[in-house]
């Protein structure tokens, strides 16, 4: 025994109770199993066999996708090994098997964990992403791809396994789609499952420079339509839900003989009050085109034209909430000077 060797070494048949039958040679290590030992479990004909590089599988058989995700994780997240004889305790339900320093799942085998059906199954995909900070110095390696990020987002634990939010993961999985189908299926469903808004989805995909790719715009053009559908809806919906009166939907502004003034998703004529979706995409023009809402916005105020601005997202998480500005907005209008007169026509 040297001062390298553990104090408590535990007998290899104590690995039999392990949850995940899958560990890196730092836990191994902290079972009293050396590098050697657990290199002479992994040959040909032994009882584990080496998943990745300092990742063991403790069965020969195939892995299963849980142990492929904890596998990926042990490569790129490399936990920090723990003291000398200590006994790393098994995790509880829905926590984490392992610390994945600054790891987690990305791409298409984190959309399947977030259960989106246009994802292939985990086991049929031939590498799994893990996502991990720009600096960490490992490669890809086996079914193990790692994706470098210059700022990492806050994971999401799905079934123990740190996942990457649904726009990252979509922009990791878009970058390596060719098929113009299938990325148009991934945001599709994004959008009309409820996972995410479109422009947190446009916002990644530019970010990570994809908006360039002919296939990819078409997607998002079409995802952009089916988010304002889903966004208008939501505002009928929320009109008929919480009592509001009927208004004039989807309808330009003008003034008599004059200039136009813009299109308004609803409008209350005889309070002078108008909603207004914001459905921008960040792209190169954000800047742009907000300033084109805000010159029409002040344009219909100075005329005393109330506007409500409201994004999809609002009317999704708190729809109860845009209900009482509305009808805050509309109960005003009786104490507010008449607005200027404008023609209302149908957009």
């Amino acid at each position: 025994m040297n001062h390298n060797t553990p104090l408590s070494a535990l007998p290899l048949t104590h690995l039999a109770d392990v949850r995940l039958r899958v560990m890196s040679t730092a836990q191994l290590g902290e079972h009293g199993i050396s590098a050697a030992d657990a290199g002479a479990h992994c040959r040909p004909g032994g009882p584990w066999q080496q998943l990745l590089p300092g990742v063991c599988l403790l069965h020969p058989g195939p892995p299963t996708s849980e142990e492929r995700l904890h596998g990926a994780l042990l490569y790129a997240g490399r936990p920090p090994a723990r003291a000398a004889g200590a006994v790393p305790a098994q995790p509880r339900a829905g926590e984490p098997h392992a610390p994945y320093t600054d790891a987690m799942i990305t791409g298409l085998a984190a959309l399947a964990l977030h259960d989106f059906s246009s994802a292939p199954p985990l086991l049929s995909l031939n590498h799994i992403d893990v996502l991990v900070p720009r600096t960490r110095r490992l490669r890809s390696v086996g079914f193990a791809r790692l994706v470098r990020a210059q700022a990492m987002p806050t994971s999401q634990q799905i079934t123990g396994v740190p996942v990457a939010p649904v726009p990252r993961a979509l922009a990791d999985a878009v970058a390596q789609l060719a098929e113009a189908e299938a990325v148009r299926r991934l945001l599709t469903e994004a959008v009309r499952g409820g996972h995410c808004e479109p422009a947190a989805v446009v916002r990644e995909l530019n970010e990570a420079r994809l908006l360039t790719r002919p296939h990819v715009v078409d997607a998002v053009d079409s995802l952009l339509a089916e988010g304002r559908a889903i966004a208008e809806d939501r505002l009928y919906r929320m009109v008929a839900e919480h009592g509001l009166p009927d208004p004039l939907w989807n309808v330009d502004l003008r003034l008599p003989g004059g200039p136009h003034l813009g299109g308004v998703d609803a409008y209350w004529p005889d309070h002078a009050v108008a909603v207004e979706l914001d459905t921008r995409a960040p792209r190169q023009d954000e800047d742009a085109l907000w300033s084109e809402y805000v010159r029409k916005r002040e344009h219909l105020e100075r005329l005393g034209i109330t506007v409500v601005h409201v994004t999809p997202k609002k009317l999704r998480d708190s729809v109860e909430q845009q209900a009482t500005v509305v009808r805050t907005a509309l109960m005003a209008s009786v104490d507010r000077e008449p607005a200027a007169y404008v023609v209302v026509l149908p957009r």
